[in-house]
């Protein structure tokens, strides 16, 4: 295997091992030692592909997120769904690429950054999550409030899901399953938990 070829491979077998450790343990709790450990490199080799964490960070919430926003933008082409439906399609997408809270992750991360990172992570928010979720309530069938706007409405959305990602909530009682949970939490979300008019 060629040089250039064996550095490609170190240097993606990093932002999977990055992406699955910053995902469980957090921006903080994650140092590169245990990346490069998982890897089976030395910590040096991998300041060789990443100048430092920060740098392995960001990389890896822009791979994902791009991931997030391209799942986001198939569910909004599929035109057939009810805007319920399509909200949950973009729920799962969340879940899918995140097995915690997005907001919780970004908060415990935005605190630990530099200034400059902090610029970059916020940008990666709102073009990758916020955006196309914006979108979303952008679209006349979803009715939005006249006094909440798409933007704020998708920061909302995303802060209040929080719960569906790996919820400890015995919401529903114990004889429905995750989707149900979740689906259960979601509709509380987005249609209160009232039936009072």
């Amino acid at each position: 295997m060629k040089r250039a070829e064996q550095l490609e491979k170190t240097r993606q077998s990093i932002m999977r091992t990055a992406t699955k450790l910053f995902l469980q343990k957090g921006f903080g709790e994650t140092s590169t030692r245990d990346i490069a450990k998982q890897v089976g490199i030395t910590q040096p080799a991998l300041y060789h592909h990443f100048s430092d964490k920060e740098v392995l960070y960001l990389d890896v919430m822009t791979n994902l997120s791009s991931k997030v926003r391209k799942d986001i933008n198939k569910v909004m082409r599929k035109h057939k769904l009810t805007p319920n439906e399509q909200l949950w399609q973009i729920a799962v997408a969340l879940k899918k690429h995140h097995p915690t809270s997005i907001y919780d992750q970004y908060h415990q991360a935005i605190n630990l950054l530099s200034k400059s990172s902090q610029q970059k992570l916020n940008m990666i928010l709102a073009m990758n999550y916020l955006q196309p979720i914006a979108e979303y309530f952008k679209q006349p069938e979803v009715e939005l409030r006249p006094d909440i706007l798409p933007q704020e409405a998708a920061e909302l959305f995303l802060a209040e899901i929080s719960p569906i990602f790996g919820t400890y909530q015995p919401i529903g009682g114990h004889n429905i399953s995750d989707d149900q949970r979740d689906q259960l939490i979601l509709d509380c979300i987005t249609s209160g938990l009232s039936k009072v008019k």
